[in-house]
């Protein structure tokens, strides 16, 4: 999709680090619950723009994307109280990119995640651990690594992936580039985050994966709903 820059950032957009690995991540993790069966239904739970659609869908039976009233882009809509009419039971796998810290109760969406999901079926959440407030149209939520552990197995989420994406340095780097990028003129934004980028992309490599884990920029999450 031409200009979709969830998707495909060029290496001039202040995000082109963290939004490429958002994307590899998310995909590789819906092609291996795929692999066996490409019948599933997914629903896209909080899914603004849709940025990943046109790779998804080759992959499933039926997406479906659920978000407020004012994005007509949704073909199911919801109210701030994240309720939706669908049945139990619905979906085999809900997709809540960078959605849960937006919503007003994360319990309450977490809650009806669970609630339309199959017995066995699978969540996959992204959010943010170190980020810059955001607001689409709210932005009420961060978190630790195990804070945000607590926040979904306390809805009895079973977590089978917990993976960081930036680890602290890294995450620093980023939102220094940030804090300098909003006083800069637009037309040193470019060369600037492209300098930035290859810096976060350096320092990124020198944390672990372990160390991403536990302090991320961005946390993606796989968890199951109970049999």
């Amino acid at each position: 999709m031409k200009g979709n820059d969830r998707l495909y950032p060029s290496i001039f957009h202040t995000r082109y680090i963290v939004l490429s690995q958002l994307r590899d991540k998310t995909i590789e993790i819906i092609k291996q619950l795929t692999a066996d069966n490409k019948t599933l239904l997914l629903a896209d739970f909080g899914c603004g723009d849709m940025p990943y659609r046109e790779l998804i869908d080759p992959l499933v039976g039926k997406y479906l994307g659920i978000d407020l009233e004012m994005n007509p882009k949704a073909e199911h809509h919801i109210g701030f109280d994240s309720k939706t009419t669908l049945p139990d039971n619905y979906c085999d796998i809900v997709l809540s990119n960078q959605v849960l810290e937006h919503v007003d109760t994360p319990s309450g969406y977490l809650q009806e995640a669970l609630r339309i999901l199959k017995p066995g079926g699978t969540a996959i959440i992204t959010t943010h651990g170190h980020w810059f407030y955001h607001p689409t149209p709210n932005d009420y939520w961060r978190w630790t690594s195990a804070g945000l552990r607590k926040t979904i197995e306390a809805e009895n989420f079973k977590i089978s992936m917990f993976y960081g994406i930036l680890g602290l340095s890294a995450s620093g780097l980023q939102l220094f580039q940030d804090g300098i990028a909003v006083k800069l003129p637009k037309f040193l934004i470019p060369p600037f985050a492209l300098v930035m980028q290859a810096m976060i992309g350096l320092f990124n490599k020198i944390n672990t994966q372990a160390q991403r884990d536990r302090d991320g920029a961005i946390y993606v999450i796989v968890a199951q709903k109970p049999l």
